[in-house]
């Protein structure tokens, strides 16, 4: 009772290492600058080109949002905080923690309706049309996001009103659930809970809906893919595929090996790492994964820089009347 309530937190980050800050700050740069830039070029793209306004283009424009919100709420902190002072007021860390975790239940969930999205397209193509409109997709959209608020918003209340009256030095490099957990000076067991039960649904639930998807599409292999007479119709068929599944693999592994234990054993040195994969690597490779590897995609793009060349390119000299063999005018007689 005679401890001062933390108005403040102070993110360790990498400080633990200063060595390594030289090397870490271009780092975390240029993932930031790749997933910005990377990003809002697939919006750019997707917006522009009237051949991508189809439901998997219509989903990945969401998650190249999503990926904008969560890096825009992690780097930009963490690149001051390497440079200037590491302090973040209370209110600011629970902001942080609300738009992160709005982003990455939104991500979880993104996957799962793209899984869906890839069975309807691959297994039930004659009614791909009607299963997935665009009233179906802007609903499973809003779902997704509504999902997602709505669990970032228990949590981020749940964690705001604990009382935090002992140390203020946040073991992470933002203001992530676990490692706020670990300064509360109350019994967290409720917060546990519900951190556990949205892991549960989202993760488990998310990851299991995406393996199930993959298992019917593979189940659907010999009647609908083989049957694509065309090479380049089958790797356009698999190319999609190939890519989510890498992006899954690789993100819902990190993210349930963060959210599935007991806040106290949150470890800085193992913990930050993971934490690097979600926040701030996995956000820059889905543009190149989702880009690179499509040829809609890169046609797109180079339509667009096409047009670009097209306006930038010098106009030739404006021909005067008298060019193109055109006379004078017959000039007025004096008087």
């Amino acid at each position: 009772m005679n401890q001062t309530l933390v108005t403040q937190f102070l993110i360790l980050g990498f400080s633990e290492t200063p060595g390594l800050q030289m090397l870490l700050f271009p780092a975390f740069l240029l993932l930031y600058m790749v997933a910005l830039s990377g990003n809002l070029l697939i919006v750019l793209l997707i917006s522009s080109s009237p051949a991508l306004h189809t439901p998997v283009y219509f989903f990945l424009v969401n998650l190249a949002a999503v990926d904008i919100l969560c890096t825009s709420t992690i780097l930009p902190k963490l690149l001051g905080s390497m440079v200037a002072g590491r302090t973040i007021s209370f209110g600011g860390c629970m902001a942080q923690l609300f738009f992160f975790t709005w982003s990455l239940g939104a991500e979880l969930l993104l996957f799962s309706a793209m899984a869906l999205d890839r069975y309807v397209a691959i297994c039930r193509p004659l009614h791909y049309g009607a299963l997935m409109g665009p009233r179906v997709c802007v609903l499973l959209a809003s779902a997704v996001w509504a999902v997602s608020l709505t669990n970032t918003t228990v949590n981020t209340v749940l964690t705001g009103r604990l009382p935090f009256c002992g140390s203020n030095v946040v073991k992470h490099f933002f203001c992530e659930i676990p490692p706020l957990l670990k300064l509360s000076c109350a019994p967290t067991r409720l917060n546990e809970a519900m951190a556990f039960t949205a892991d549960v649904v989202l993760a488990l639930g998310s990851f299991s809906v995406t393996m199930l998807s993959y298992g019917c599409i593979i189940a659907c292999i010999i009647a609908s893919i083989l049957r694509i007479r065309s090479a380049a119709g089958k790797r356009r068929a698999f190319s999609t595929c190939s890519s989510h599944l890498l992006v899954v693999s690789m993100y819902y592994s990190t993210v349930v090996y963060t959210y599935f234990r007991p806040a106290s054993s949150y470890a800085l040195d193992k913990d930050t790492v993971v934490s690097v994969v979600y926040t701030s690597v996995a956000p820059s490779l889905n543009p190149l994964i989702y880009s690179l590897r499509n040829t809609d995609v890169k046609a797109a793009l180079r339509r667009v820089l096409s047009r670009s060349r097209a306006l930038c390119a010098p106009r030739g000299p404006a021909t005067s009347p008298l060019e193109g063999g055109q006379q004078a005018p017959p000039r007025a007689s004096l008087p």
